[in-house]
C-alpha cells in the first residue's frame, strides 16, 4: 500500500479524478468508495445520500452527495452502469467511511456497462500517486489563500 503525505493508497485499486477509488470484483463488478484524503478533508461524515439499487448511473455524473459538518461533496460515478448493490451499514453509520474507507465504508456496487473503455479513465500505479500529490498541494494551496471546498 503507497502512501503519500499521510494518505493511504491501496495498489490494488483505480481512483477517479473525482476522488473516489474503484476495485474490479470478477469479471463485472466494481465496487466504490472515497479515498482515504477525500474522507480526511471532509470531516466526520454525518450522511450519505446514496443512489439506489438499479439505477443507472453515467460516468463523472452525480449519483448522490455525501455530507460532512464542514461539506457538502457530490458522489460522482467513476464508470457508466447499473448499481446493483448499496452499503446499507451506512444509513446507519456514514463515519465507516471516515474509520475504513477501503474497507467497510465503501458505497455501491455497480455493474459496469463498459468497463474496458472507461477503465481507461482511471488512474492506477504511479499516475494515481502523481495526481494525489498535485491534489493534495492544490487543496493545501487553496487553503492557505482562504478558499472554502465546500459544495451544493
Amino acid at each position: 500500500m503507497a502512501e503519500i503525505k499521510g494518505y493511504k493508497m491501496p495498489d490494488d485499486l483505480y481512483y477517479h479524478k473525482d476522488f473516489c477509488w474503484v476495485r474490479f470484483e470478477g469479471e463485472d463488478l466494481a465496487r466504490v468508495g472515497l479515498i482515504d484524503f477525500a474522507q480526511s478533508e471532509a470531516g466526520d461524515i454525518t450522511y450519505v445520500d446514496l443512489p439506489f439499487e438499479g439505477d443507472t448511473v453515467q460516468a463523472n455524473e452525480t449519483c448522490g452527495k455525501v455530507q460532512s459538518a464542514k461539506w457538502i461533496g457530490k458522489l460522482i460515478a467513476p464508470l457508466s452502469g447499473e448499481i446493483v448493490d448499496i452499503n446499507y451499514d451506512l444509513e446507519g453509520d456514514s463515519t465507516l467511511i471516515n474509520s475504513d474507507c477501503y474497507g467497510r465504508g465503501w458505497i455501491f456496487t455497480l455493474r459496469p456497462s463498459n468497463a474496458e473503455a472507461e477503465k481507461a479513465h482511471l488512474m492506477n500505479g504511479q499516475p494515481a500517486l502523481d495526481w494525489l500529490e498535485r491534489a493534495i498541494a492544490e487543496v493545501e494551496k487553496g487553503k492557505a489563500e482562504g478558499k472554502s471546498y465546500a459544495q451544493e
